[in-house]
């Protein structure tokens, strides 16, 4: 076909320039593009680009789900670990271990002539702090009010775990919750198994008002004098010590005796133990702190019971970290609180819980 160039089945036509030299610059241009147009049109048609499928949209609810899954995995994978790998005892365990499924009731040692701390009401009832503490450990240990036992103690008693019932019988405890201050020396005695602290106290004196005795800041102002003191006490040998001269008794209510008659010039013993003295009896008492520097911790003894150690711990551990369980705080204002009015500027106890770290007991499977 004239006019235009075949290649293949695609025909292009293209606009020849003039030859010779009657072809103008015009007419050389319109023929170049011309051409370029023509070899354009001889390419094929580009290929239409594929379609691609958009990237799959972020599942949340099935990550979570997953997540969610793998923990349950894993923690179970723990729990068989600890469980068949010998890890730390549970409740049940320890329970088991300590015996308190067996026991019906719950026999306790405490002291009896101590307002605040720990007496025997002339109507039957026990009162003071050491009462309500012994009340909430039994609690965890799943026994009622009524299933617990108290039986008065004498100092020297507290390490043996004998105390004495209405008849004048000896009678074996499973706890002793009687102001029992910890000691190394008390520690490294056989049947004494302290558990952690649950009351801080310091030592102090009370003096008979109508005496008229001078002030007392200082150990050392009562050198020459009478004291009483409770025999086994962490006081005696801080008297001794000053010089002073010591009568010792089992029961603070015989050092009260004393005092009344002029038997003795002073008491010192725990500011906790006197201050119920001096708050049931204002105008009787005066009550002088000393400004010691150690500090009297209380802990109750489980003989040498570990398990039953662990379970108590637990139930101190409970109520120091959990902000919901305010039986320790309940007991301080009803019975330590109301006797501060009395007792003027002499502390009486810390009026906080001692820090108590978590025994290592599983309460749950994955622990």
């Amino acid at each position: 076909m004239p006019g235009s160039e075949t290649t293949g089945r695609f025909t292009w036509p293209v606009r020849r320039r003039m030859p010779g030299p009657e072809g103008t610059p015009e007419d050389i241009a319109v023929q170049d593009v011309a051409e370029r147009e023509a070899a354009d049109q001889r390419l094929p048609p580009p290929e239409p680009e594929p379609l691609v499928d958009p990237p799959p949209r972020f599942n949340v609810a099935a990550f979570r789900l997953a997540a969610l899954g793998l923990a349950l995995v894993l923690a179970l994978g723990l729990a068989v670990v600890r469980v068949l790998g010998g890890g730390p005892p549970s409740v049940a365990d320890l329970r088991a271990q300590a015996g308190v499924d067996n026991w019906t009731v719950l026999p306790i040692g405490v002291k009896d002539d101590q307002p605040g701390t720990a007496f025997h009401e002339k109507d039957g009832r026990w009162t003071g702090f050491d009462i309500e503490i012994a009340y909430m450990i039994a609690e965890d240990l799943g026994f009622r009010r009524e299933d617990v036992r108290f039986y008065g103690m004498e100092s020297e008693d507290r390490a043996r775990m004998q105390a004495t019932d209405a008849k004048g019988n000896r009678v074996p405890v499973k706890l002793v919750i009687a102001s029992y201050s910890i000691t190394a020396s008390r520690e490294a005695m056989p049947g004494v198994l302290f558990s952690d602290p649950y009351l801080y106290t310091e030592q102090s004196v009370l003096t008979l008002h109508s005496d008229n005795h001078r002030p007392v800041s200082r150990l050392e102002e009562l050198k020459g004098e009478t004291l009483c003191t409770l025999s086994a006490s962490t006081s005696l040998q801080a008297l001794i010590d000053q010089g002073v001269t010591v009568k010792s008794r089992n029961r603070i209510s015989e050092c009260i005796d004393d005092l009344r008659h002029h038997r003795v010039n002073a008491i010192s013993t725990d500011a906790a133990i006197l201050a119920g003295y001096k708050a049931k009896y204002p105008k009787d008492f005066d009550h002088w702190d000393l400004g010691l520097d150690q500090t009297e911790a209380y802990g109750v003894n489980v003989g040498d019971n570990d398990a039953l150690r662990k379970l108590v711990n637990l139930t101190l551990y409970r109520s120091y970290a959990d902000p919901k369980d305010s039986r320790w705080e309940q007991a301080y204002a009803e019975n330590f609180q109301t006797e501060v009015d009395e007792n003027g500027r002499t502390p009486i106890a810390v009026a906080s819980q001692p820090r108590v770290t978590r025994p290592d007991v599983r309460e749950m499977p994955w622990e």
